[in-house]
């Protein structure tokens, strides 16, 4: 039943990307003829719009047998930028060449990008997922989460192109999921004499892009936490001196301060020398991300079938949307390290536990969001391994930012151990849209201080509200 089902998918959804890709608009009109007077002309005796459909059929019959005589070849070469931002457009060169056939007009160039579409593991993984808390006819529907396209794509038009020629084209990409963006091939695309449909010729083409998750702009928040003892000081990260350990000797640069000029090496060279020393007193933040989702909450209610149906798919939106903006708030504060002299340690279990420090020399910030573009949900641990993770850390830490998609017992724990530790937490929740009033609501007696609710969708203004109350 189950590979069944997968064919179809495949089918339906196969069909549905190469209509539009391969008919022109003109195309699609004369598909939509073709249909209204196929079905109104059934009763031959009674109209005569068979003959409007048989005119139809013929056209669309010649234009798509013309693509089969498209015998142009091309060379074509990308020039991609290393990353791009969900949400954000960027356009890239794409150089193309003609290698052999007539001149050419009306072309376009198309990417093909990888297919978004999941095996037949993941397919049966979503179907079960799907049917756990609901009913059978529930799970015979399509999941939400199928075929969600990793970017859109605009087509670009291109010159009349001779034999051996060669132009520019300037592809415009607006990237929609973060991640690894796959780019296929690229098609060159010509219409038939009736623009109806569309030749191809495709040229093998496969490279990648990064995609990073989506940023907002944070106010000007001070984080929680003051300056304190690091062992080991900044060996690890970029000395600025301001500690009472020796390191060495360099030359003097403007806006050194007097006192640590060293006056017996400025007699022996001629030139100002100073002292260097080891910074060992620093701010240190811990930026914690939760990526378990919880359980389906309208899969528990007892409702009529059809209202829990729509709850279980709403829930599953809601969550999925939940979790791309915390990943989009934890790349935002990772972000702002790059403008505060501190240390930041991004934490969040995956696959497996992950631990990267950025900031005063460290990682770069462009090196956090690499590593937040390719976080995905956790499904076979348990929220208690973010926990060890965390309080394994924890005493080298100033001051935590935690990011989280609900507020249950584990994550309360979380928190009020970082706080006995005498931490201090910034507590960011992230819930779906339309759900912000009533968790604010169920939640009013055991929220803890610094508590914020951030609202899918309503992010940035619940963050530039964050920064009024911290303020």
């Amino acid at each position: 039943m189950t590979r069944l089902r997968y064919r179809l998918y495949r089918l339906a959804s196969g069909l549905r990307y190469w209509i539009p890709r391969r008919f022109t608009p003109a195309g699609l009109l004369a598909l939509v003829a073709a249909m209204v007077s196929g079905a109104i002309g059934i009763d031959m005796d009674q109209t005569v719009a068979f003959q409007a459909f048989a005119f139809v059929i013929c056209l669309l019959t010649v234009s798509m047998g013309s693509a089969v005589f498209f015998r142009a070849r091309f060379s074509v070469r990308r020039v991609l930028p290393r990353f791009g931002s969900v949400g954000k457009p960027f356009t890239y060169a794409v150089q193309i060449r003609k290698l052999a056939g007539s001149a050419r007009r009306d072309l376009e160039l198309l990417e093909d990008l990888a297919d978004p579409r999941p095996t037949l593991s993941g397919f049966a993984h979503f179907l079960r997922e799907r049917s756990r808390g609901g009913s059978f006819r529930m799970a015979l529907t399509w999941p939400p989460a199928l075929n969600q396209r990793a970017a859109s794509v605009k087509p670009a038009a291109l010159p009349a192109l001779s034999a051996r020629s060669e132009t520019e084209a300037r592809v415009e990409v607006l990237p929609l999921r973060r991640g690894p963006l796959r780019f296929r091939s690229a098609t060159v695309a010509r219409p038939d004499p009736f623009g109806l449909f569309r030749a191809f010729a495709r040229v093998p083409l496969p490279e990648t892009v990064l995609i990073l998750p989506k940023r907002y702009p944070l106010p000007d928040v001070k984080l929680p936490g003051t300056r304190s003892y690091q062992r080991g000081g900044v060996a690890l990260a970029a000395a600025i001196g301001e500690s009472e350990e020796f390191v060495s000797l360099r030359d003097y640069r403007p806006g050194d301060p007097r006192r640590h000029i060293h006056w017996r090496s400025w007699a022996r060279t001629g030139r100002p020398i100073v002292k260097e020393f080891q910074d060992e007193f620093f701010v240190r933040h811990a930026l914690i991300l939760d990526t378990f989702l919880q359980p389906t909450r309208s899969s528990r209610r007892k409702e009529a079938l059809t209202n829990a149906e729509r709850g279980v798919r709403n829930a599953e939106l809601n969550q999925s949307a939940a979790f791309e903006e915390a990943v989009s708030v934890a790349a935002s504060f990772a972000c702002s390290v790059g403008t505060q002299e501190s240390l930041l340690d991004l934490m969040f279990v995956g696959p497996q536990a992950v631990c990267f420090t950025t900031g005063r020399g460290l990682g770069q910030a462009e090196q956090a969001l690499e590593v937040l573009a390719a976080v995905q949900p956790c499904v076979d641990k348990s929220f208690r391994s973010l926990e060890e993770l965390v309080m394994r850390h924890a005493a080298a830490v100033c001051g935590c930012v935690c990011v989280l998609l609900d507020w249950d017992e584990p994550r309360r724990e979380l928190v009020e151990g970082l706080q006995a530790r005498g931490l201090p937490v910034l507590v960011l929740v992230v819930v779906g849209a339309g759900e912000a009033e009533a968790f604010r609501v169920a939640h009013t007696g055991d929220a803890v201080e610094n508590f914020h609710v951030l609202e899918a969708g309503k992010v940035a203004e619940g963050l530039q509200e964050l920064g009024a109350t911290l303020s």
